[in-house]
């Protein structure tokens, strides 16, 4: 059995039942069991997808448990532009643990490996789903260098052309971090910068109400940012 990884932040207590994997990372509720046994932090199970969603009171993507009222997604700032999500929430504290202890999310450089993986899911989607749910949507692979914690107390499955997305409630805070730390006002700007090519492209493709909805998106996502710190 594996040791808790060092240097990594103390886990809440709904984590502590995790396994860990052979990094010390604890496995996430949501990661899939393939044929062979291994765990892939880079599928995720369908049917937990599901049972997450539907269960009432729902739960936690993070460490399976029920959450209470307010809910928070783990995103990147283009999904808090569009208010969607290709994953459910978490409780804060697991939303705040996977921000400061994830690899892909503490580590700017860090790239979504696709290698490895079963032919079948590589060909299907970017965010590989076993059981027959696909995350629907068009879907940003690069690293954005900061995380988007997004608390609101409701939201919604959306069917769409091809397979599902979530459309994220009203938040009543939004909290970003970077390398494990909270982030600065200039890598978040960074960050949507480098971003908002892919959003843009998007909406060129779909048309003139496209441009204007995003644009008023870019806009309302403002008020959310962190404060600039003067120099």
């Amino acid at each position: 059995m594996s040791a808790y990884r060092k240097g990594l932040p103390e886990r809440p207590h709904r984590l502590l039942a995790l396994p860990l994997n052979d990094k010390g990372y604890p496995i996430p509720w949501f990661v899939d069991t393939l044929d062979d046994g291994t765990r892939d932090f880079r599928i995720m199970d369908g049917r937990k997808w599901r049972a997450a969603v539907q269960s009432r009171p729902r739960l936690c993507w993070m460490c399976g448990q029920p959450m209470g009222a307010n809910v928070t997604f783990v995103a990147g700032p283009m999904c808090g532009i569009n208010r969607t999500s290709a994953e459910p929430p978490c409780h804060h504290d697991c939303a705040t643990y996977a921000a400061m202890a994830c690899p892909f999310l503490t580590l700017p450089k860090a790239v979504r490996r696709m290698g490895g993986l079963p032919a079948e899911l590589v060909e299907k989607i970017d965010q590989p789903v076993h059981e027959n749910l696909v995350v629907g949507g068009t879907a940003i692979t690069r690293n954005p260098g900061v995380a988007m914690l997004w608390t609101c107390r409701d939201y919604k499955v959306q069917r769409v052309h091809n397979g599902y997305i979530i459309r994220m409630g009203e938040p009543s805070k939004v909290e970003w971090y970077a390398e494990g730390r909270r982030a600065t006002r200039e890598e978040v700007d960074e960050s949507i910068r480098t971003g908002l090519p892919a959003l843009q492209s998007i909406a060129d493709e779909e048309g003139g109400e496209a441009r204007a909805s995003l644009s008023a998106c870019i806009d309302r996502m403002q008020a959310f940012l962190p404060v600039a710190v003067a120099p």
